[in-house]
């Protein structure tokens, strides 16, 4: 067995390609390896800013001799048969042999290929991975035609066995694999050579690399963490930041610093995004005001002053950023507070096309606007507080503020409606109602934003239905998906009421809303995946009157599914399904509908009557219980059917040879549909 310790050493990797690329050294080398017969016990990949690691344990070392029979032509075959398959073989025609088979002689092959050693076909497959890695974005340099994200330098590739250690012979457009590397930039500049991965894990250290990127976040982490909580003060958790920081550095250093005071007074969120988006910085706050006091920088280097001459060139940095955001911040309150108020960048969006389609934002805030009174009253909101919210809720996209940093659209609403004295509800508004974003976004609950919500996500999937700009196969240009998923979210988790094919037919003029329902249908089931609840069971609900009511038709799903997963319900379903075939086969043949109740004085047997009387009461019970939206009861009153519908078809033949006795027994399946078809089309769940 033998170790193997490969390094990809260039100019510095960006941060966001790094822990892909580790994964796509790893697969791509153990893949190749594996096919070529190669095992191996275990394998990790690692990356810094510098370079991409992986080490193999466990790897075989020599491929094992493959044996393999190939069946080939007849005997007697034309011989250009036999020379191709000769040549496929790479053998000849002495070296086949002639065996009878039922379909006469026929020659066979045994090819032997030999195995060969690991340092063979790892240069090969090294080669392969390094001239087709699947890097985003690649350049060349210099005269070769080698491409790699920025210029590779040096090529680490070491076999290491009981017997020594082995640089595997390789060599890419003048790159000469060998068995050293270098130390940090600044602080270990210098080749050194290395004996196995343990050893370069270790000289790496004493060279000022960290080279896990897990150990880098958590060295950052738990400094910046210690350092904020010396001063009374906690970091803003960002574990996107984290990560990004961690790829920027080898050696981090964690530093802190005081933002200016003229800032002090800026919203929160408004420093942490310039911070982290600019500067990437961490945000640390005063946890008892909520306000960002100062900022965490992480730097790759030690220094002889611990850091200050790269805190005071940082802080004069965030200084000329904090003064631009300073100077849109008090821009934009002064127009929020101004006579025309947020009305001004309302106006100002009629020079912005929100779709060559679909006209102009302010356009489309009109639409939202009517729309958002019409769902007022469903939601619970009052109609003039849910219009004037959506005529605002869209303004500050006009703001300088969100000029500059588009992810702040909304909150700044939300901070200019109040500096303008809007109701609260109204200032919410602006904030939430672009969420939920995700299925993880937390959904608005205030009526007024509710109202807003919808009516923004319904006046955009109307609007591109109109012009049939739907998604297709794995296409959403549009984030169309997430809208619809929002919708439901919005609807479920404030339990709204009311058709939605009304709201629809409201929206933007020219949408098939039938198809758009549909849509709703294949996005509720994907959200309801997630409890478990099987696509057979919504669809049988969705055959339901009322369908367009989600709240409804959740609720009948979510106790249907549960039915079914009892033995009751699996039982009544196969009940339901035998009845409901031998029905549609008789009308059929029959060329009449039997569903005019059975007559009690047909009756042969007691199974007929305990039937006749448990679909009398249980249809009556479930009916009601439907009525009341208490599922819960109805999959009660179906339970109860069980037992008699078992027993009616253990007990008698349907088909009996008195055509006036069979006729009732067919009608009283109807009456077995019938009753439970109030509670969903049972035909379309899988038995």
């Amino acid at each position: 067995m033998a170790d193997l310790l490969i390094e990809l050493f260039s100019e510095e990797i960006p941060a966001r390609m790094q822990a892909r690329a580790a994964e796509d050294l790893k697969k791509l080398v153990t893949d190749g390896l594996v096919e070529a017969g190669l095992t191996y016990a275990g394998a990790h990949a690692l990356s810094t800013p510098r370079r991409l690691t992986l080490a193999l344990e466990g790897l075989l070392d020599h491929s094992p001799t493959v044996r393999e029979e190939r069946k080939g032509p007849k005997v007697g075959a034309p011989e250009q048969a036999i020379e191709g398959f000769l040549r496929g073989a790479g053998l000849t025609r002495d070296q086949l042999e002639e065996r009878d088979t039922p379909k006469g002689a026929i020659y066979f092959a045994l090819i032997e290929k030999p195995g060969r050693p690991a340092a063979e076909i790892i240069a090969e497959v090294l080669e392969a991975t390094i001239r087709n890695f699947p890097w985003p974005k690649s350049m060349r340099w210099g005269a070769g035609a080698l491409r790699w994200v920025r210029p590779l330098q040096s090529i680490l590739c070491l076999l290491s066995t009981d017997d020594g250690n082995e640089v595997v012979p390789l060599d890419i457009d003048g790159i000469t694999a060998g068995n050293s590397t270098e130390g940090h930039r600044f602080m270990a500049p210098g080749r050194f050579t290395v004996t196995g991965f343990e050893d370069y894990a270790a000289k790496l250290k004493r060279a000022f690399v960290v080279l896990d990127p897990k150990e880098r976040q958590d060295a950052i982490w738990q400094d910046a963490t210690n350092q904020a909580f010396a001063s009374g003060l906690e970091v803003v958790d960002d574990k996107g930041l984290l990560a990004e920081v961690a790829g920027l550095v080898e050696w981090p250093v964690v530093l802190m610093g005081a933002i200016g005071a003229d800032f002090l007074s800026l919203p929160a969120e408004v420093l942490q995004t310039s911070m982290r988006e600019h500067q990437k910085f961490f945000s640390v706050k005063n946890p008892k005001t909520g306000r960002i006091e100062k900022f965490i920088t992480v730097a790759n280097r030690e220094t002889t002053d611990n850091g200050a001459t790269i805190l005071a060139g940082n802080q004069k940095v965030l200084s000329a950023r904090l003064a631009d955001a300073k100077f849109f911040w008090e821009n934009d309150l002064r127009i929020a507070k101004s006579a025309a108020g947020m009305g001004a960048w309302v106006e100002n969006l009629g020079n912005v096309t929100f779709h060559n389609k679909l006209g102009t934002q302010a356009a489309r805030i009109d639409r939202i606007a009517a729309l958002a009174r019409e769902i007022a009253p469903v939601v619970g909101a009052e109609a003039d507080l849910a219009e004037q919210a959506a005529r605002v809720a869209k303004a500050d996209l006009s703001s300088e503020m969100v000029y500059e940093f588009p992810e702040l659209q909304g909150l700044m609403g939300r901070y200019y409606a109040e500096a303008a004295g809007l109701p609260q509800p109204v200032a919410n508004a602006c904030q939430q109602h672009y969420s939920p974003l995700g299925p993880s976004d937390d959904v608005p609950t205030e009526a007024v934003s509710v109202a807003v919500a919808l009516a923004d996500k319904i006046d955009t999937l109307t609007g591109f239905w109109a012009i049939d700009e739907k998604p297709t196969g794995s296409k959403d240009p549009y984030a169309l998906r997430r809208a619809a998923l929002g919708v439901i979210r919005l609807v479920l988790e404030n339990d709204v009421r009311g058709g939605l094919s009304a709201i629809f037919a409201k929206g933007y003029a020219g949408a098939d809303c039938s198809d758009l329902l549909s849509f709703f249908h294949d996005r509720l089931k994907v959200f309801l995946r997630e409890e478990g609840i099987r696509h057979d069971v919504i669809d049988a609900c969705i055959a339901m009157e009322g369908n367009d009511d989600l709240t409804l038709l959740v609720k009948r799903a979510r106790a249907l599914n549960a039915f079914m997963a009892s033995e009751d319900g699996e039982n009544l379903l196969q009940g339901f399904k035998r009845a409901n075939n031998i029905l549609s086969q008789a009308e059929e043949k029959d060329g009449v509908e039997y569903s005019f109740g059975a007559d009690e004085k047909f009756f042969e047997d007691a199974s007929e009557t305990t039937l006749f009387a448990a679909l009398a009461a249980g249809g009556g019970a479930i009916s009601s219980a439907i009525e009341a939206e208490d599922f819960a009861a109805a999959m009660g009153g179906m339970a109860a059917l069980r037992a008699p519908v078992d027993a009616f078809f253990e007990a008698v033949q349907v088909n009996s040879d008195n055509q006036i006795v069979r006729r009732n027994r067919l009608n009283l399946l109807s009456q077995i549909r019938k009753v439970c078809g109030q509670v969903a089309d049972l035909s379309r769940i899988e038995g």
